[in-house]
C-alpha cells in the first residue's frame, strides 16, 4: 500500500485512541518527510538504509515504510485496524448513524495538529457529509486565534478544498452506475469564536456574516460570579450570527489538562434565550469534557433547545469522537429531530443562515 497513506492512517488511529501527542506526531512527520519522494527513489532508500537516515524518520516509521513498499499492510497497521472495529462508545449507534455532520473542528491555523486537506479526508472516511471548519477567533492567542485577515485568506482555501472535492469526485465517477457512489460533501467555512467579557463576539461582523457556521464559546474568566457569565451568554446567545453556544461550561472532567469545574450561571435563563434564538446548544463529544453535564442537557431539553452533536476534533482521528456525544444524547433522550447535525446540508444552512 502507499506508504504515506500507511502513516497517516496510523496517526488517524492513534488520535482516536487518544494516544500522546508526540506519538502521533512522529507518524505524521515521517507521512511529510517522504510525502515529496518518487515512489521509486521510496523504495530504493527504504531497501539499501538510507530511509534510516533521514530527518524524521525513526525505527518504527521506517518499519512501517519497508512494509508499505513491499506490497503489503504495516502490522503496525493491521493490529490498530483490528482494534478499530470495536466502536468507541457502548451506546449510541442509532443515532450516530443518523449523523450526517460535524460544527466543530480545528486545523493547524490554529490550535489543530493537522492541515485542513487531512482533516476533509478524515471526515470523509468517517461518512460525513459537512464539516465545519471552526478555528479560534483572535482573542485566544494561545491558540494562534485567526484575525480578520487571517480567517479571509482561510475561506480562500475553504473555496479552493471544496472545489478540488467536487473535481476530484467528478473524475472519478462510476460510469457503470452513472455516480460516484460517494456522498457529497462540503466543507463549511466557520469559526469558535470567543464570547469576550462584555458578551461581545471577537470577530468583525463584517467576517461573520461570510461564514456558513458560528459556534460561540467562553475561554476566559471561567471563574466569573454567575450573574456575570449569565449576562455575558445572554448577549452572545442573542447576537444574531451566533449559531451554537459551545461547551458551554468550559468544564474538564479527565485527561492531561486535569479537571476543572463547571462555570456557574442560569442555565435556565441561557438555555431558554438559546430557544428563543434558535442557538443550538452543543453536547461536546471530547472525552474530558462531556459538556454540558446530563442536568444542564435535562434543562435545555426542557426548554425546547436544539442541540449540536460535536466532535470539538484538534485532530483527523479524533473526528470520531461523535460516537462520545451520540452515546451522551441517547442516554438522556435527546430527540433526533432537534439535533441539527442530523439534518441535511440544505435544512442546515437555512437554519444557519435565518438570523442573518
Amino acid at each position: 500500500m502507499d506508504a504515506v497513506d500507511a502513516l497517516n492512517e496510523i496517526a488517524f488511529w492513534l488520535e482516536r485512541e487518544l494516544a500522546p501527542t508526540f506519538k502521533v506526531q512522529a507518524f505524521r512527520n515521517a507521512a511529510e518527510a517522504v510525502s515529496g519522494l518518487a515512489p521509486e527513489e521510496l523504495v530504493e532508500r527504504a531497501r539499501d538504509g538510507r530511509l534510516k537516515r533521514m530527518k524524521g524518520i525513526g525505527a518504527r516509521t521506517f518499519e512501517v515504510i519497508s512494509e508499505a513498499v513491499d506490497g503489503g499492510v504495516p502490522d503496525y497497521l493491521d493490529g490498530l485496524r483490528q482494534r478499530g472495529r470495536h466502536p468507541l462508545a457502548e451506546g449510541g449507534a442509532a443515532l450516530h448513524a443518523e449523523l450526517r455532520g460535524d460544527l466543530h473542528s480545528h486545523s493547524n491555523w490554529s490550535d489543530g495538529g493537522s492541515p485542513i486537506g487531512l482533516m476533509v479526508e478524515a471526515a470523509r472516511l468517517l461518512g460525513r457529509q459537512y464539516l465545519a471548519l471552526t478555528d479560534h477567533s483572535p482573542n485566544l492567542k494561545i491558540a494562534n486565534g485567526l484575525s480578520a485577515e487571517r480567517l479571509a485568506q482561510q475561506l480562500d482555501v475553504v473555496a479552493q478544498t471544496n472545489s478540488d472535492v467536487a473535481q476530484n469526485d467528478i473524475a472519478h465517477v462510476d460510469t457503470a452506475q452513472g455516480n460516484n457512489g460517494d456522498k457529497d460533501f462540503r466543507l463549511l467555512a466557520g469559526i469558535e469564536v470567543d464570547i469576550l467579557e462584555n458578551g461581545d463576539l471577537d470577530q468583525t461582523p463584517e467576517m461573520l456574516d461570510r461564514l456558513d457556521i458560528v459556534v460561540a464559546s467562553v475561554h476566559s474568566k471561567l471563574r466569573s460570579d454567575a450573574r456575570t457569565m449569565t449576562q455575558r451568554m445572554l448577549k452572545a446567545v442573542s447576537d444574531p450570527h451566533t449559531n451554537v453556544l459551545g461547551h458551554c461550561t468550559g468544564r474538564l472532567v479527565q485527561g492531561s489538562r486535569g479537571q476543572r469545574p463547571p462555570s456557574d450561571f442560569d442555565a435556565e435563563r441561557v438555555f431558554a434565550a438559546c430557544a428563543e434564538h434558535d442557538v443550538a446548544v452543543e453536547i461536546n463529544s471530547r472525552p474530558e469534557r462531556q459538556d454540558p453535564p446530563d442536568n444542564l442537557i435535562q434543562l435545555a431539553i426542557e426548554a425546547g433547545c436544539l442541540f449540536s452533536i460535536d466532535s470539538d476534533a484538534h485532530a483527523p482521528g479524533q473526528l470520531d469522537f461523535l460516537q462520545y456525544g451520540a452515546e451522551r444524547a441517547v442516554l438522556n433522550e435527546v430527540p433526533a429531530d432537534r439535533v441539527v447535525t442530523t439534518w441535511s446540508l440544505g435544512r442546515l444552512l437555512e437554519w444557519a443562515g435565518s438570523g442573518r
